[in-house]
């Protein structure tokens, strides 16, 4: 984008970045900050019953406060695309999707929470999709479809309590 249009002066950005792939990789490393759920948001999902109801229930916050942020979620989606091309880039990203998803496995099965990594995992990809549906073809699942997939989905990885 050209600085005119982004409404900075011309050089801004070479002040701040050595390089293109040295913007991309802090625009990764940032943007993936701001898609994480904040204090209040952690809090309140330690409160209520740990079974599947309450996992439905997250899993409906989840895809509703990241399709919220939509332009952030599509940056990263750009992002990603843009790591199969630039080896720093993706190994910015890789180190960052990998350390949330195992943050979310221990988050998961230290909040006692039935399932296993591997339910969580799954979970992880079916929402990140479901996300990407959302927000790209919005039309393919009505937000009704959309909740009640959900649903189906925690009811069939994760186990009764």
């Amino acid at each position: 984008m050209p600085s005119s249009r982004a409404g900075v002066p011309t050089g801004t950005a070479s002040n701040y970045f050595a390089n293109r792939d040295d913007l991309l990789t802090q625009a990764g490393g940032r943007i993936y900050e701001r898609l994480q759920p904040d204090e209040a948001t952690m809090e309140l999902s330690l409160k209520g019953p740990r079974d599947q109801g309450r996992t439905v229930e997250l899993m409906r916050e989840l895809v509703a406060r990241i399709t919220a942020y939509d332009i952030g979620y599509l940056a990263l989606l750009e992002l990603r695309l843009e790591a199969t091309r630039r080896a720093a880039l993706r190994a910015v990203l890789t180190e960052r999707i990998r350390a949330d998803v195992e943050a979310n496995v221990r988050y998961h099965l230290e909040s006692g929470l039935p399932g296993d990594a591997t339910m969580v995992k799954l979970l992880y990809l079916a929402m990140n999709w479901l996300i990407v549906e959302r927000l790209t073809l919005p039309d393919v699942f009505s937000p009704e479809e959309s909740e009640e997939l959900v649903t189906r989905a925690v009811e069939r990885l994760m186990p009764s309590s």
